[in-house]
């Protein structure tokens, strides 16, 4: 019997995809053969998930969880809308938003961090990819906590409690009491999830969106014929209007599409007779960002077949 290293169970993960336990069961199960380990782990179902990892997840859920004064948000992507109604998948999104509550953010820590029943997150990822059958990935998470007052959850277009399409967490800090905090929280979290604010302040903007819509602004100024100082004027008037409209606290409430979510939480505050501060926020949207390849079905199928579609 060949000796089993864990260099060899590193090598046969590496190869197959499967998690860490099931690596060494089958090389105990087989001898140390590498190539029968293979062999095993495919039998098992466990291998399938390293052919799938080149797929696109763009799918999946979003999950979001409150502790006391902390709050979470993850996103764990998979190839098909299908995937998000399984309840292996759906307890791994919740269990996964819990562990980030104490794990922090950091992806690669979240991953190394103990999974409920054994093992890893990330082995019970690979898990899941086999069992389930399709990619999946674990792609971020965002930790969100006030020394007092309140982290208000929302999930727009829930699929069934704390997960959906898009979730969204907000941080009121604040003495005053979940009373008030948990209806603001709700009212600005809507907001969020329909606005789709890029930072909190204006002076949070990427800079290099920002160097965009300069460009485009001057593109279209450019075409009015006008001269430069008006140009100049035209463009930094649009560069100012989109800082307005992209930062959160100077967005418009859609609730009546006239006050800056600055003065409504300055408003809840004066109400409540204490000071509110919207301290931060996360809004996660499934999929955003991922480019989704577009297979064309009947071009795949004349390739197949050696003629053009």
């Amino acid at each position: 019997m060949a000796e089993i290293t864990a260099a060899t169970v590193k090598e046969l993960r590496d190869r197959s995809g499967a998690g860490m336990m099931d690596c060494k069961k089958a090389l105990s199960e087989t001898a140390g053969d590498m190539e029968a380990a293979v062999d095993w782990l495919r039998s098992k179902g466990l291998a399938a998930a390293a052919k799938k990892s080149s797929r696109t997840a763009a799918e999946g859920l979003v999950g979001v969880t409150v502790a006391g004064t902390k709050g979470a948000a993850v996103e764990v992507n998979s190839e098909t809308d299908f995937v998000a109604k399984n309840d292996q998948f759906q307890a791994f999104v919740r269990n996964v938003a819990g562990i980030a509550l104490e794990t922090g953010e950091d992806i690669e820590a979240l991953k190394a961090a103990s999974y409920p029943g054994g093992g890893t997150v990330a082995d019970a990822l690979t898990a899941n990819v086999a069992t389930i059958g399709e990619n999946q990935t674990l792609r971020r998470a965002k930790v969100l906590t006030v020394g007092q007052g309140a982290v208000v959850p929302y999930v727009h277009n829930q699929a069934v409690p704390g997960m959906g399409k898009i979730g969204v967490l907000v941080a009121l800090e604040s003495d005053a009491g979940v009373d008030v905090l948990e209806p603001l929280g709700k009212q600005l979290a809507m907001h969020i999830a329909a606005a789709f604010p890029q930072a909190l302040h204006a002076d949070q903007l990427d800079q290099d969106m920002i160097e965009r819509e300069r460009a485009i602004a001057r593109e279209k100024a450019a075409e009015s014929g006008k001269p430069e100082a008006i140009i100049e004027k035209m463009v930094e008037g649009a560069v100012q209007k989109f800082k307005k409209e992209a930062a959160l606290l100077s967005q418009l409430f859609v609730m009546d599409n006239k006050t800056p979510i600055e003065e409504v939480v300055a408003k809840a505050g004066k109400d409540a007779g204490t000071k509110i501060v919207l301290k931060d926020y996360v809004r996660f949207q499934l999929g955003e960002g991922i480019e989704k390849e577009e297979s064309d079905f009947a071009a795949e199928v004349a390739a197949a077949a050696g003629v053009k579609a």
